[in-house]
């Protein structure tokens, strides 16, 4: 029996079948680099939590697409007076991807791993002014501070401090086993990592049922897979030059966003000559920022001085210190007993911005006497060689966590940078509370870093998103390191 339909009847059926056609739960993602594991509490490298930051991993707090700290495994919490109790309320029937129930021991278990003497956090000194963690009950966490610190539910809201069950935490870094939104489900090494929602989140449920992550790290090979549908969005896509075939296609939104990518020619200040501050006095003459934004980046980057972002309050414009000048670099480099110049090694690691800007770089630092070798790298060997092991000379990259220039006072740091004077701005910046003085403080600590040109200051890293048109939720700009998709949905 053949049953038609016919007027009104005809174009509800028509739209239904059109609607449901285009409701897709699929998302397939670009990204640059692959990750080293995929344990956010054990490695430093963005890539990670790139992936699993709100998708798979969930804090206390979490940080949202405007920067701000909100409420995440932790409904809501208290302070006390004097700044040094911190109370959280927990959510109940919360579980772990492998349906192992979520409680404050488990909260507890995961900031005394990270705060022990063998940890492996990169971020260990978030949870410095922690000198207690109490658990009164299953719904509650009492977190007792050494010293007030009114960024604690900020610092708590990295990745760095996300909540991990006792019992999968050493397979994190293969199987991670979260709270979040979107289960692991496999990744398939070089090529790609796949999710999936998780059934029984606490929140509300995702839209997108599966999302693929594909490390695409060329970029004439990231174009042509958003070009021809490979892939549905490149958040930050490593090709700005191919921006503008993207600008004039409807099927696609191009959107310019920022980051908080201090990008640096990182210089290892315990290594002669740099160990000189004459000679990255010297270096920083040389370069010319604007150039290497215009050559290295097609105009995307804002130039900076210092290590800070430009669009924080507390910015300090630190350009005009050193502007460019290839005669005063000279002339520094003599004084410092290197009228001939010397030679030195500039590694890099994959990301574009890096490959290209050391190119334009070593030409450079070549017109003022200083010879560079340059030797690509791979992360994993990046991450060993130059972040862990400082066996380098200068190196490039972007630091993208958020409001990081406490960096500078870490002892063993890969700059290898040690000032009394600056390490005493930062111990007093953490623990003061009143907005003018912490300016001022802010505002020492970046002069004093661009004073000493502890490294090359270059440029804020631009965020390029290139994603198809009937996408909407992704991140425009980039307050951490994040492709948050949980609020991701295809309009049509």
């Amino acid at each position: 029996m053949t049953i038609r339909f016919a007027g009104p009847m005809a174009i509800l059926l028509i739209g239904l079948a059109v609607s449901a056609e285009a409701a897709r739960t699929d998302l397939k993602l670009g990204m640059i680099l692959e990750p080293p594991h995929l344990d956010p509490t054990a490695g430093a490298a963005a890539a990670i939590d790139e992936i699993v930051y709100a998708n798979v991993f969930e804090g206390l707090t979490r940080i949202t697409a405007n920067g701000a700290v909100a409420p995440a495994l932790a409904e809501r919490w208290t302070v006390s007076d004097d700044g040094l109790i911190y109370t959280f309320t927990l959510r109940q029937g919360v579980t772990f991807h492998d349906g192992a129930a979520f409680d404050s021991s488990d909260v507890r278990f995961s900031f005394e791993r990270a705060m022990a003497e063998g940890s492996v956090n990169a971020q260990k000194p978030l949870f410095a002014p922690i000198a207690d963690i109490a658990t009164p009950d299953t719904k509650t966490v009492v977190i007792t501070l050494s010293r007030p610190t009114g960024g604690l539910p900020w610092n708590l809201a990295w990745g760095d401090a996300v909540i991990v069950d006792p019992a999968s935490a050493d397979d994190n870094k293969t199987r991670p086993n979260g709270t979040g939104p979107f289960r692991f489900d496999r990744w398939v090494k070089g090529d790609r990592v796949e999710l999936t929602a998780y059934a029984d989140y606490w929140g509300e449920p995702p839209t997108l049922r599966d999302v693929t992550i594909q490390f695409i790290p060329d970029p004439n090979a990231a174009l042509a897979a958003l070009l021809a549908g490979d892939i549905d969005a490149y958040p930050n896509i490593p090709a700005p030059e191919g921006l503008s075939v993207f600008e004039a296609d409807p099927r696609y939104n191009v959107v310019i966003g920022a980051t908080e990518g201090e990008t640096i020619l990182a210089t290892n200040n315990a290594r002669p000559p740099f160990d000189d501050v004459r000679v990255r006095r010297a270096i920083a003459h040389a370069l010319d920022r604007q150039a290497i934004v215009d050559g290295a980046m097609f105009g995307y980057g804002t130039p900076i001085g210092s290590h800070f972002s430009p669009a924080h309050p507390d910015y300090v414009d630190l350009t005009g210190l050193y502007p460019h000048d290839p005669n005063t670099a000279r002339a520094l480099l003599a004084d410092a007993g290197h009228a001939d110049g010397f030679e030195a090694t500039l590694k890099l690691p994959p990301p574009s911005y890096a490959r290209r800007s050391g190119e334009i770089i070593a030409a450079q630092l070549a017109r003022v006497g200083i010879e560079i070798e340059l030797i690509p790298m791979e992360w994993a060997q990046w991450l060993e060689q130059v972040f862990r092991g400082t066996d380098y000379d200068l190196t490039i990259v972007s630091h993208t966590e958020p409001f990081d220039i406490g960096i500078y006072a870490r002892d063993g740091y890969y700059f290898n940078y040690d000032n009394a004077e600056f390490d005493a701005v930062i111990a007093e910046l953490t623990v003061t509370a009143d907005a003018d003085r912490r300016t001022d403080l802010l505002h020492q600590a970046q002069r004093k870093l661009a004073e000493d040109a502890v490294n090359g200051f270059l440029f804020q890293l631009a965020k390029h998103g290139v994603w198809n048109a009937d996408l909407e939720g992704l991140w425009h700009n980039s307050p951490v390191q994040a492709n948050d998709v949980t609020g991701v949905r295809w309009t049509r």
